[in-house]
């Protein structure tokens, strides 16, 4: 990876218009000149795989590169011995804020085994969800590593444990926004043609938040130029976020006559 630039670390993001402010109800992508440049793509035609037949390694490559940005869930456990596990999980989103549901998912080991994090969240001593930010993303990333069953990672990752308020499992103090968790629900996600138990799907109930104040705004949202949170992509790419555009989804009451309108227009062509 020589010939890879440096990390840039004084870009940051900054809140841009939308890529086509001006689009209207049903207007079609080509009339855009990065639209037309997009569509002009489709001559090139399509792969389609059938996932039935297709090598697990290949469907790997193709669904963790293709749904991207991910973000990452740096998972702090504990065994029932007392050993801290800690490790980024990029199957990670929030399922809904009421009650606070967010899920996770933990692959088997290269053992074929559960992993220390997926054993580690059924043992009711808590654990934590922590976001990943551009300053110690290398510190997470040494925590990926497979290391034998009670390794604490902890150890090599020169981050720094923080006492919950609720769970026996630590959050990390470097990160900006940690989530003090107990298992929900889990879900063995098996093959449903060879009946193999590939993944474990966690579902855990946020009970406490911890969020460091120079982060947030007086509306109580997270500042994206400051939080630096990062993402990750296929193969062995991370990514930061880059600019953000805002784009409102508009009200029915507000917008009915005009998408009635665009119909009627849209019907005589």
């Amino acid at each position: 990876m020589s010939d890879i630039p440096p990390f840039d670390a004084t870009a940051y993001s900054a809140y841009t218009l939308s890529p086509n402010p001006s689009w209207t109800y049903g207007q079609r992508i080509e009339t855009t000149p990065a639209g037309k440049a997009w569509v002009a793509g489709e001559s090139a035609g399509w792969n389609v795989y059938n996932t039935a037949e297709t090598d697990k390694k290949d469907l790997f490559k193709l669904l963790s590169s293709g749904i991207v940005p991910r973000p990452i869930a740096f998972v702090s456990t504990i065994s029932e011995k007392g050993v801290g596990n800690l490790a980024p999980y990029s199957w990670f989103n929030i399922v809904t804020t009421y009650p606070p549901i967010i899920s996770f998912g933990c692959n088997r080991n290269g053992l074929g085994g559960l992993k220390d994090t997926t054993t580690n969240v059924m043992n009711s001593q808590g654990f934590t969800v922590n976001i990943i930010s551009e300053p110690f993303v290398e510190n997470a990333n040494a925590t990926s590593i497979e290391y034998p069953p009670e390794f604490d990672e902890w150890t090599i990752s020169g981050l720094t444990k923080e006492k919950c308020v609720h769970v026996k499992a630590p959050r990390v103090k470097e990160s900006a926004f940690s989530m003090e968790c107990e298992l929900y629900k889990s879900v063995d996600i098996t093959h449903p043609v060879t009946g193999e138990h590939t993944s474990t799907l966690i579902l855990a109930h946020v009970k406490y938040i911890h969020v460091r104040k120079d982060v947030l705004t007086d509306r109580g949202h997270i500042n994206l130029t400051k939080y630096k949170p990062v993402a990750r992509l296929g193969d062995i790419s991370y990514a930061r976020v880059g600019d953000a555009w805002r784009l409102a989804r508009p009200p029915w009451a507000e917008e009915e006559a005009t998408i009635q309108d665009a119909l009627v227009t849209l019907a005589s062509l």
